[in-house]
């Protein structure tokens, strides 16, 4: 490292924020993110599993609801209100990225007058759905981000699927480049193995599925609005594929374990029937 690149170092060290889109209104299960899951409400579980983070700074709600906020303060939560028309969770944390990178700021340890920078401050966007979240897994991301040269644009986990997951369209599946780019996601099975009966593909090619937490450079954030529009992002209705249209490369990183993201009734039962099993607290 030159001298140039230990002033920088100095200037502007990596600051890490967990921030948790979340809202009332879900198309496919209303209210999920207050469904009571082993005696708390879900989004309460999401909100601690990611205090346990050693590497985030501050652990902050984004969301336009009332009742969230006031339930968030409530837990002893920050809270960013943002527009009912924001279309996607990265979109509701893009909306106000400048507050986050003051609240990294001010939450991490150094110099008080060190001013926001967009291009050392990691945003990771941990869903409101997911209440078995690993806060090691939000660790590994964020150390990553400094570990890795060039750092990362943006950042998601992906894990080994099983079999009788591969063709489940409530499972995102994600294909990946021989340097762990991710070339594409969908709740398709991908890739497709040609003159194999479908129930034999895992046999044939590696599956990988997407745990669905975004852990975005603050610059890359700050440019969500300006992207173009995305037909492949409205055909699957996954977000991430706005970057990968946009030729943003998304960067992976195995880990183990797929960390449940409730989106039906029945995952919901499943999410109770873990909290039972090894309940958290």
């Amino acid at each position: 490292m030159n001298q140039a690149d230990l002033q920088q170092e100095a200037v502007s060290p990596w600051r890490c924020l967990v921030a948790v889109p979340a809202r009332l209104e879900s198309s496919r299960l209303p209210n999920k993110v207050m469904a009571d899951i082993g005696g708390k409400p879900m989004l309460r579980r999401v909100l601690e599993c990611c205090r346990q983070s050693r590497r985030a700074a501050a652990v902050v709600l984004c969301t336009d609801s009332d009742l969230l906020r006031r339930e968030a303060g409530a837990w002893g939560f920050p809270v960013l209100m943002t527009a009912a028309s924001c279309s996607s969770g990265s979109d509701r944390l893009a909306s106000v990225v400048e507050a986050l990178m003051a609240l990294a700021a001010e939450a991490s340890a150094g110099p008080q007058s060190d001013p926001p920078d967009p291009a050392r401050t990691v945003i990771i966007n941990v869903q409101g759905d997911q209440p078995f979240i690993d806060p090691a897994v939000i660790d590994a991301m964020a150390e990553a981000f400094s570990a890795i040269t060039p750092a990362p644009a943006v950042l998601t986990p992906v894990y080994r699927m099983a079999a009788e997951k591969v063709h489940n369209p409530n499972v995102v599946k994600t294909l990946l480049a021989a340097d762990g780019r991710a070339l594409y996601f969908s709740r398709s099975a991908i890739p497709h193995v040609r003159g194999v009966e479908p129930a034999e593909w895992p046999q044939h090619a590696p599956y990988w599925g997407h745990v669905g937490i975004y852990g975005y450079r603050a610059d890359v954030l700050t440019r969500w609005p300006g992207l173009p529009a995305s037909p492949l992002e409205q055909i699957e209705k996954l977000e991430q594929l706005r970057l990968i249209e946009a030729g943003i490369p998304v960067g992976t990183f195995p880990v183990a374990g797929d960390f449940l993201s409730v989106d039906t009734a029945e995952q919901l039962e499943q999410a109770r029937a873990l909290a039972l099993s090894a309940p958290l607290g």
